[in-house]
């Protein structure tokens, strides 16, 4: 459900497709989604920056208390998709304009204004593709994916291999229990590979 990244995940790189998938934050109680004051933001923020060593503290700018979801940097980053946007500049952009710098991203404005310029696509056009219904419907689909996997804490870490194995992580901000599980989901399918190239498909 989330990028996967950090250090020793290089090894690995070329075996992994990591499709994006973008959901929506809300303020659900079973989500533990949006907080509801800008203390409460901050001090998640001090928290998890401590956590995970970070240089510097995230921004509570973007944060708008009593908005019940941010529909457009969601919308922006799933649109920039269909302009052949293959990777993760779009929605980095809008992270950092958010995270960061502390933009309002939940306006239309300045969401299109980090992301048109990140995967410089005409702002017009990529404005029409976010609002459309297709779009909507697609982001919505994700979040209710990510809604059934009934976890409570991000990020979140989904990981399916070819044989039917799936790893869920949840919380975990460290690489290496999701770098163990996918070697030994590599593992697992070279060995289901070269049982088949000997011995074939299970009888009927």
């Amino acid at each position: 459900m989330v990028f996967l990244g950090g250090a020793g995940l290089g090894r690995i790189e070329g075996t992994l497709h990591r499709p994006g998938r973008v959901r929506l934050e809300n303020r659900a109680a079973h989500t533990r989604g949006l907080p509801a004051t800008v203390a409460q933001e901050e001090w998640f923020y001090r928290r998890s920056g401590t956590i995970v060593r970070s240089p510097f503290m995230l921004n509570t700018g973007w944060f708008e208390p009593g908005r019940s979801e941010y529909l457009a940097p969601n919308l922006v980053a799933e649109a920039a998709k269909d302009f052949s946007i293959a990777d993760d500049r779009v929605r980095l952009a809008l992270m950092r304009a958010g995270l960061v710098e502390g933009r309002k991203i939940g306006h239309w404005q300045e969401a299109l204004a980090a992301g048109a310029l990140a995967g410089k696509l005409d702002p017009t056009a990529l404005e029409a593709r976010a609002r459309s219904k297709e779009i909507e419907d697609r982001v919505r689909t994700s979040t209710a994916e990510f809604h059934a996997l009934q976890i409570t804490q991000r990020p979140a870490f989904v990981v399916d291999d070819d044989i039917g194995d799936r790893a869920v992580f949840s919380g975990l901000v460290v690489a290496a229990p999701v770098i163990a599980a996918i070697e030994a989901m590599l593992a697992d399918t070279a060995a289901y590979a070269s049982f088949a190239a000997h011995f074939g498909e299970p009888p009927a």
